[in-house]
């Protein structure tokens, strides 16, 4: 095969895709052979179903006192689970997880949790690899004041810790579900965006980004139908490591009662909330705590699953 006939077959529509099809193929049988992985993606599959059915599976109303339900039950507040398989009396109503401080289903809120969780993770997630690829990848292909300028921004940003400027900016813009989404999203767009602009000056010296030049490719055509396709490996990583990170930060702003706002479900601010009964009540702190850590351990082991299955280093043994 001649010098131009190879150009050619780069350049070819169906060839590229036959070779990226193939890639993805390859990369999921690695992630496949990984247990670790294959566990993390067990562990969201079941959150994803509890967010999606909780409204099914969720006995009470997750926002109304048991004393405003129908009928009304007269519990005291931080009532221990009550489960009759368990040995609790028939004719007490049944809590699985217990009652909260305002006299709520807490089984109920941590199901309809998960959805707000996970809602979090994504949301903050694309929000900032969207801006990050963007800044990234114009910095890394344009170089000079584009890069100085974009990348001088990021290094400001990463100058503060994420979650100090995370708060400084909810207190500015007020606190709120939103607002919190908003801060998250803006301290992790920097991560990105160095991510991005790193794998856009590895690609960008590449022969077929040269090719596609020398047959008259403007910057756009090269950037986003060229160098962007090939430099979004080690962006799935980090945003899969990110959505962890994230659902962390938005508990901790929950918890410090600038995220989401009662009587909304959240995780965080349910251990805010029930952070002083940890020993009279350490149910109420407990499950909170533990549907936290399970979502944040999926994601990780799914990252690292999908790291190892993505390094080219690991071929010769696939």
């Amino acid at each position: 095969m001649t010098a131009e006939s190879t150009t050619i077959a780069t350049l070819d529509p169906e060839a590229i895709a036959s070779k990226s099809t193939g890639m993805w193929q390859l990369t999921l049988r690695r992630l496949i052979r990984r247990r670790s992985a294959m566990a993390g993606l067990a562990i969201l599959s079941i959150l994803v179903l509890i967010a999606v059915f909780a409204p099914a599976l969720s006995p009470y109303d997750p926002t109304i006192s048991m004393l405003d339900a129908d009928p009304p039950q007269k519990i005291k507040a931080r009532t221990a689970p009550c489960i009759h398989l368990f040995g609790c009396p028939a004719d007490q109503p049944q809590h699985i997880a217990g009652i909260d401080g305002n006299i709520r289903d807490q089984f109920s809120r941590l199901l309809f949790g998960a959805r707000l969780s996970l809602m979090v993770g994504f949301s903050t997630v694309t929000f900032a690899i969207i801006i990050g690829t963007i800044l990234g990848a114009l910095a890394g292909y344009f170089g000079g004041w584009w890069d100085n300028t974009i990348m001088r921004f990021m290094d400001v940003l990463l100058a503060f810790p994420s979650l100090l400027l995370a708060i400084a900016i909810v207190t500015v813009l007020g606190p709120g579900l939103i607002n919190a989404l908003l801060a998250i999203g803006i301290v992790s767009i920097p991560a990105y965006a160095r991510v991005m602009r790193a794998s856009v000056l590895t690609v960008r010296e590449m022969e077929f980004v040269a090719a596609t030049r020398a047959l008259g490719g403007n910057n756009m055509q090269i950037l986003f139908l060229r160098i962007l396709p090939n430099a979004l490996t080690p962006l799935i990583v980090q945003g899969t490591l990110g959505i962890a990170s994230a659902i962390l930060d938005a508990a901790a702003l929950s918890f410090l009662g600038l995220g989401a706002q009662p009587p909304t479900p959240e995780w965080g601010s349910m251990l805010g909330a029930e952070r002083n009964q940890v020993f009279t009540a350490p149910h109420l702190v407990f499950y909170p705590g533990f549907m936290i850590m399970l979502t944040v351990l999926s994601f990780n082991l799914i990252g690292d699953g999908l790291r190892d299955a993505l390094d080219p280093r690991l071929a010769h043994s696939s």
